[in-house]
């Protein structure tokens, strides 16, 4: 009965998951009110039936009793995240809300099934990461001096980085946290912000010049410190906003050469580069050692095929660190290709909503740091995603909100509620432009009446 259960329930999950990614999109081309209300109500009722079917599923098959406890925990925070954001963040944006959960369930989904402890200590961060992040839309609203603290954010994220290079310990062949702490995350946001309050000054060839410079600082750090990851994620960042910002291809091209450059002459001198090229050129070449993470992860993925082999029906631990970065090539053997598809399509609906808030912000400064944000998100997806599929090759970075790791799902949380906090203004830009149009077309009609008179 059990058997049948877990067959059953991959189609079940499959199919709420299909609907779920077809409302992301058909709501962005919906105007009433009332519908997008009513959808995103009916999205939040797919992400219960999926995680209640996908626990129960994990709860059948290990008859632990901690996985019973784990969901309904995991039900509260989510039931307070929602309640919580429509009394204090009217204005919010519902379906970036949705999307969160969404991704988050399916990463406690995932971790549950591989190690019920990891998945409590994830959640326990992502309570805290909530937590932290009600407040910070109100002081994106409030905080109007954070566009001067241009230079602050820049010696941030330097010594930080240059802390991590010197003081810690080598892990999978590259420095990456420091107590247990991974800065790296927490300065993509800073980064941001610096970039965006630099350019928000001026984009004349200076201002181009320091950019440039403090970016390659960073990306040069990170590179040393054998975090290829972060290294592309920092440098996407930085080419997209100085080639929104000065609106001239000319740096996009000289950032492009200058990248490729960069990347030749790191595998010319630093042997990890070589390894992971070499492995994704012919992983099977060299299985044995740096090729053997790479060909797990493509066997899991053509195991499960297009529908999966069902929760708790696969083989994933066989892949080496499947919780961090390989999370991608566990939900292809258990939940199916089709499955990772709309996952992959909730990210780019993740993206494209922050890119739309960023076109309609007036103000360069936020404008800048929801696109700068934005860019982070959509390469830090291609890179996880990419990697686990011999895309490109591996980089060591996590799905954002899926996989597993304190300081990622941390600072991911916070640039959403950042993201929050830039919708919001844009709704309050909207409500004063038209508030002064009303006004000026009150002016009007009194003039006329004055005239007529």
């Amino acid at each position: 009965m059990i058997n049948v259960i877990v067959e059953l329930s991959k189609y079940t999950i499959l199919t709420l998951m299909i609907v779920y990614t077809f409302h992301c999109f058909y709501m962005v081309r919906r105007q009433d009110e009332e519908e997008k209300n009513e959808l995103l109500r009916k999205q939040l009722m797919l992400i219960f039936f999926m995680d209640f079917n996908a626990f129960l599923v994990i709860y059948l098959k290990t008859e632990d009793f901690q996985v019973i406890l784990f969901y309904i925990e995991m039900m509260v925070l989510f039931a307070a995240i929602q309640i919580l954001y429509r009394l204090f963040y009217k204005k919010a944006s519902f379906l970036l809300l949705n999307n969160m959960c969404m991704l988050l369930s399916v990463g406690f989904i995932m971790l549950c099934r591989l190690d019920i402890q990891s998945a409590t200590r994830q959640l326990i961060i992502v309570a805290a990461g909530c937590g932290i992040s009600l407040v910070i839309p109100v002081m994106i609203r409030k905080m109007k001096f954070l566009r001067k603290l241009t230079w602050v954010y820049a010696g941030i994220g330097v010594l930080l980085l240059g802390a991590v290079f010197v003081l810690a310990r080598t892990s999978y062949g590259a420095k990456l946290s420091l107590m247990g702490i991974q800065p790296s995350e927490a300065i993509k946001i800073t980064f941001v912000f610096f970039m965006a309050a630099l350019l928000a000054q001026s984009t004349n060839f200076k201002h181009v010049v320091m950019a440039t410079v403090v970016a390659g600082l960073h990306v040069g750090i990170l590179v040393l410190s054998r975090d290829l990851g972060s290294a592309v994620i920092f440098f996407a960042a930085y080419l997209v906003m100085i080639y929104v910002a000065t609106k001239k291809i000319v740096y996009l091209g000289l950032g492009l050469g200058g990248g490729s450059v960069a990347a030749v002459i790191a595998y010319f001198l630093f042997g990890h580069v070589r390894e992971r090229v070499s492995a994704w050129k012919d992983p099977m070449a060299v299985y044995e050692h740096e090729g053997y993470q790479i060909v797990q992860s493509l066997f899991a993925i053509g195991t499960g095929g297009w529908f999966g082999m069902g929760l708790c029906q696969g083989s994933p631990e066989v892949i080496p660190v499947v919780k961090n970065d390989f999370i991608f090539s566990a939900i292809c053997e258990e939940l199916g290709g089709i499955f990772a598809i709309c996952l992959i399509l909730v990210c780019m609906s993740f993206f494209l909503m922050i890119v739309n808030i960023s076109l309609k912000i007036k103000n360069p400064f936020y404008k800048l740091i929801a696109l700068g944000l934005g860019t982070e998100y959509a390469f830090q997806v291609l890179l996880t995603i990419g990697g686990a599929t011999k895309f490109i090759p591996m980089t060591g970075v996590t799905l954002p909100l899926v996989s597993y790791g304190g300081s990622s799902v941390m600072s991911t949380l916070l640039m959403l509620a950042i993201i929050q906090g830039l919708y919001i203004l844009r709704e309050d830009e909207d409500e004063e432009i038209e508030k002064r149009r009303k006004e000026a077309a009150q002016r009007i009609r009194e003039r006329t009446k004055i005239y007529r008179a």
